[in-house]
């Protein structure tokens, strides 16, 4: 009776066997196929499976039970990947227009903080503005003074012989009285020093001190040549021709720009050697370093000027010519009309690339071109600056 007991219940102890070994099988089976879930591969594996796994029917039944749950799984994971993907460029807009925003609100930020503070920067502007009137109207009416006598000299040089003396004459007296009168105003300050590279009697210690002598000094050298260009305009067309005005035109503006960059020299040494004025070893070493550096670099831009100098000495003296004395002939082939002025030839010019002009009317045009002005063949290799009796504009502050 015992043995048929045992009989009876070694077949249910033997399935419990099978079954744990097949739910351990199966637990083995979905920790390998979870971690490769997990990990975002799908992996495709055909094994043997194991012998207890196999001889069991119920492991079977418990096998495509997890097959069909992975597979489940494995397409959930598919679907949710693919929708990822296609959610990918709405995250990626989202992201640059989160990026434009924040550089936009980094933008927005100090425009807020000008805005708030925009009328306390006007209050010290002001105050800035009226502590600094007598040097800001000065410059205004200097810098006003010198575009109407420079556009007045250009335009009279531009009429020729129908030039105004009465025009040339009003100028000159007026850039003098305007020069005079600064330089009697501030007596006080002896301004005119510095024209003869002293050192006024100023003691500019300050930056705006060296501007205010370095920025005067200038408009008056550029009132001085403008008003030798207004004696040379005077001239007669019979002492002194056209072309050759031309040329001391530019001679004398070269000279000025020569000059203008040396007379600052004395007055910023001065100042940068003054650096040192704590007394201590630091600061005066400091302020003799400054000034040969400035002074390194004067002689730099000295060499500079020096070498154009020297080519517009080579074409004071020796006066290109751009093309050589047209015949009658060659002028009637043409009509007698030069393509410029729409006249009559006066002294026509033959060119190297056989096209005729007025002397004076190709002497203009090649003051500003290289090339002819109907084939555009290149005839001067250089350009003759300044001899429409212009001034420069720059303000030599160093």
């Amino acid at each position: 009776m015992q043995a048929n007991c045992s009989q009876l219940h070694s077949p249910s102890g033997a399935a419990g066997t099978e079954d744990a070994s097949a739910s351990q099988c199966v637990q083995t089976r979905l920790t390998g196929e979870a971690s490769c879930l997990y990990s975002g591969d799908v992996h495709i594996q055909i094994n043997s499976m194991p012998k207890e796994c196999a001889e069991n029917p119920s492991s079977r039944n418990v096998r495509s039970g997890v097959h069909s749950c992975t597979h489940g799984c494995v397409h959930s994971r598919l679907r949710s990947h693919s929708h990822n993907e296609a959610r990918q460029p709405d995250d990626t807009e989202m992201e640059s227009g989160d990026h434009g925003s924040s550089s936009f609100s980094e933008f927005r930020y100090p425009f807020k903080w000008l805005q708030k503070g925009l009328p306390y920067i006007l209050i010290l502007g002001v105050k800035l503005v009226m502590q600094h009137i007598t040097g800001i109207s000065l410059g205004i009416g200097l810098l006003t003074t010198f575009i109407y006598a420079n556009k007045s000299i250009v335009n009279q040089v531009f009429l020729r012989e129908r030039c105004s003396k009465i025009q040339c004459a009003w100028l000159l007296v007026f850039l003098a009285g305007s020069s005079v009168l600064l330089y009697y105003t501030f007596h006080s300050q002896s301004l005119y020093y510095s024209l003869i590279f002293f050192n006024p009697t100023l003691d500019y210690s300050s930056f705006w001190d060296v501007l205010w002598i370095v920025g005067i000094t200038d408009f008056i050298l550029k009132f001085l040549f403008m008003g030798l260009k207004c004696l040379i305009l005077l001239v007669p067309s019979f002492i002194m021709p056209f072309k050759s005005k031309g040329y001391w035109y530019m001679v004398l503006e070269e000279l000025c720009q020569y000059y203008r960059t040396f007379v600052p020299v004395p007055v910023w040494f001065r100042y940068l050697i003054s650096y040192g004025e704590f007394g201590n070893v630091t600061g005066w070493s400091l302020g003799i370093l400054l000034a040969l550096l400035y002074l390194i670099l004067k002689l730099l831009d000295f060499f500079g000027h020096l070498r154009t100098f020297r080519q517009v000495l080579r074409i004071f003296f020796t006066r290109p010519s751009h093309g050589v004395a047209a015949s009658k002939r060659q002028c009637s082939d043409v009509d007698d009309i030069c393509s410029i002025c729409q006249a009559e030839f006066q002294k026509p010019i033959l060119l190297t690339c056989q096209h005729i002009f007025c002397e004076e009317c190709i002497t203009l045009w090649f003051n500003r071109e290289k090339t002819c002005p109907l084939c555009r063949i290149v005839i001067s290799d250089h350009i003759n600056k300044w001899q429409d009796g212009a001034t420069s504009s720059h303000l030599q502050i160093y």
